[in-house]
Parts: C-alpha cells; structure tokens; sequence
C-alpha cells in the first residue's frame, strides 16, 4: 500500500491524474461537409448561422479543371460550400435536414433565377456513411414528392477549391445588395412554394 508523506504528494498525484485524463478523453474533431445548391452565397448564409458549425468557405468543386474562378473559367465546377462542424453539436443529418429544405431538388437547369451547370444542386460525400445518408435523405424527398423527379445528384468528393475573397461572407459583408438578389431572384418565395412551414431561411 503506497503513503503519501504530504500533502505536496497528493497534489503532485492530482496533477499527473488530471494531466492523464487530458491526454486520453476522446475529443470530437472537427468535420467538412460539402455541398451545392446554386448560389454559393444563399448556402453560406444558411449553414453559417448554425450552432456548431465554425467555418463555412464558398468555392466550387466537381470538376476537373484546376484553379476555377469566378469570373473566369470554372467549366464542369458547381458553385458550393465547404461546412466545417463540430459533430457532437450538429450532425451530418442535421446538415442534410436543412439542406433540402433550402433548395429547389425539381431544378435540373441551376437553382431559382440561377441557370447553368455550375449551379446545379448536388451533395458531395466523402465516404460511405455520407453516401448512404444522403442517399437515404433523397429517397425520403422522393417519397413526399411522389409524382415528381428529384435532380439533386448525390457525387463523391472532388478538390474544393475556395473562390476569390470578395464572395466570401458575402452576405455579411453586402447585406444590402444580398437582400436585393436573393428577393429579386425569389428564393424564398420558391421555397415556401416547395416546402411549406419546413423552410429554415
């Protein structure tokens, strides 16, 4: 049986207790989670707002060709975000949850007045636990719409690459000029059109 010859010993255990305990609690790293549903800027908007998520880049991701920009060449890129979370706050369903309720999933041509491949919606998954929730989750929106044909593709990961400083935080940095496009491009009416009391925007 060990003794302790003083108080000193005891808070010398303490520490190295204490200092164990530190090192050797599982601690939940953070996670990325990609994903495409038209405007990078509306999709910033909402995950940004989350409790959770710590960091939300926009940028474009799909394709093959390296180095896309905005105003440049981004042929075969979809516009998206890259979501940084913390699991244990929010999950990778929840992520899903509120990603089709902020999109228009009917759309094979872009997303509301945004047209073209690069603003298609699609979920990029990393694994197959990804693939298979997400799988899940459009098969659920392909129930409630029986008579309609959902376009959201479901794709594995490609290189993200983020766009140029002025479109991140768009909406915090423009707030004015963001209200404008996302009325005028009638996002919201869209929604609730789709989605009902279910819209989280």
């Amino acid at each position: 049986m060990t003794c302790f010859r003083s108080t000193n010993d005891l808070r010398k255990l303490s520490v190295i207790l204490i200092s164990y305990l530190l090192l050797h609690t599982p601690v939940a790293l953070a996670e990325k989670a990609v994903f495409a549903g038209g405007c990078f800027w509306c999709v910033e908007a909402l995950y940004q707002e989350q409790a959770g998520v710590s960091d939300v880049v926009s940028g474009f991701t799909g394709g093959t060709l390296k180095n896309p920009t905005y105003n440049g060449n981004h042929r075969g890129h979809y516009e998206a975000v890259r979501v940084t979370y913390d699991p244990s706050i929010i999950t990778y369903q929840d992520l899903l949850d509120l990603y089709w309720v902020n999109i228009d999933p009917f759309d094979n041509k872009g997303q509301f007045c945004d047209k073209g491949p690069s603003y298609r919606a699609a979920i990029f998954v990393q694994n197959e636990k990804e693939r298979a929730l997400a799988v899940a989750s459009k098969e659920k929106v392909m129930a409630r719409f029986g008579g309609e044909t959902v376009h959201t593709e479901i794709l594995s990961t490609k290189r993200f690459y983020p766009v140029e400083r002025f479109h991140q935080d768009y909406y915090k940095k423009n707030p004015i000029r963001y209200k404008f496009y996302r009325s005028g491009c009638r996002r919201d009416q869209r929604l609730e059109q789709i989605w009902g009391d279910d819209v989280t925007h």
